[in-house]
């Protein structure tokens, strides 16, 4: 049997209570991981109060999308990974939970290194921030990136790969602490769209790439600060997923607007994402280039209360469950 953090019903964090489960059985394909560590998203959040379900074939009360831990079982179709391998992972679900099966293509080797701790905070921000902004926002050394809600785990994965990268950063946040936790991530220009007005201060210099997780009324601010030939790339849509577009706009400046899901992508699609972050952006990691921003850690009977704080907003970078 294992530990798992459990949603007994769907409505505020204190529905999330430990039970007792069943270890997973895994698949010719999977690996079983004894997990360290979950890092906590607000997709959990949302899957808590019942808006975003797991996929059919995953677990539907055990939320967590991200793990570290030791393998303690691979499928006889597994291929390079081995029984001791410290990993990290994406899962579809059932990450808060002391043991967790998944793909063996959605998981990447970890360095002796790496915090295995710490680096329960990488894959769901990794994964989404590498594919929107590198590989389908196609943001090139040299170019002006704004990234929304920077002092987040997508902004502040997305300001140190955007750096690493070559680029030019300018990032939205909300707070003078705010402020201080990105501009040592490298940002080189700050708004507090608490005071400031992001269009406002972008329209003339403008930006090559937008990654956006708010939607509404950011929309068209987004679209009227874009160079030429610009991307807008979405990855939620929080304010709002209904907007109007002025499609001239849109044909005479060139732009792309784009957007993705991870949650229910194939295995193979993430397999071949986990290849591209394991020979990209692992080494950064590994040489300590990357900084992994954990606000705070806790106990996983403390699901609860890192749910709280997660709703609250009050942190910077990401929270962890330990097991």
């Amino acid at each position: 049997m294992m530990k798992a953090v459990v949603i007994k019903q769907f409505g505020g964090p204190e529905v999330l209570q430990v039970e007792d489960r069943p270890i997973p059985i895994i698949a010719e394909n999977e690996v079983l991981i004894a997990v360290k560590a979950a890092g906590i998203n607000r997709p959990d959040v949302f899957q808590r109060m019942g808006k975003y379900p797991a996929p059919p074939s995953v677990v539907q009360d055990i939320p967590g999308l991200e793990v570290s831990g030791i393998i303690e079982e691979v499928g006889s179709e597994v291929r390079d990974f081995q029984i001791g391998d410290r990993v990290i992972a994406l899962v579809p679900g059932g990450g808060y939970a002391s043991h967790v099966s998944v793909h063996y293509g959605s998981c990447i080797h970890l360095q002796d290194s790496v915090d295995l701790v710490a680096a329960a905070a990488l894959p769901e921000t990794m994964y989404t921030v590498w594919h929107n902004m590198v590989e389908r926002g196609k943001l090139q050394t040299g170019e002006r990136v704004l990234i929304h809600g920077g002092a987040g785990g997508i902004g502040s994965t997305a300001i140190q790969l955007a750096k690493l990268s070559g680029a030019e950063v300018v990032t939205t946040i909300s707070s003078e602490k705010k402020a201080h936790f990105v501009k040592k991530l490298g940002a080189d220009e700050i708004i507090n769209y608490k005071n400031e007005d992001f269009e406002s201060n972008l329209l003339d210099s403008k930006v090559h790439l937008v990654l956006d997780y708010i939607g509404g009324d950011y929309f068209n601010k987004n679209i009227n600060i874009l160079h030429e030939d610009g991307r807008l790339i979405y990855i939620n849509a929080m304010s709002g997923a209904k907007v109007n577009l002025n499609l001239i706009k849109l044909m005479q400046k060139r732009l792309t607007i784009s957007g993705s899901t991870l949650r229910n992508r194939s295995a193979e699609f993430k397999k071949s994402l986990s290849s591209a972050i394991q020979v990209q952006v692992m080494p950064w990691i590994t040489a300590g280039k990357f900084e992994i921003p954990i606000y705070k850690q806790f106990h996983f009977t403390e699901a609860k209360q890192a749910h709280e704080l997660m709703e609250s907003g009050d942190f910077l970078g990401k929270i962890v469950l330990v097991f």
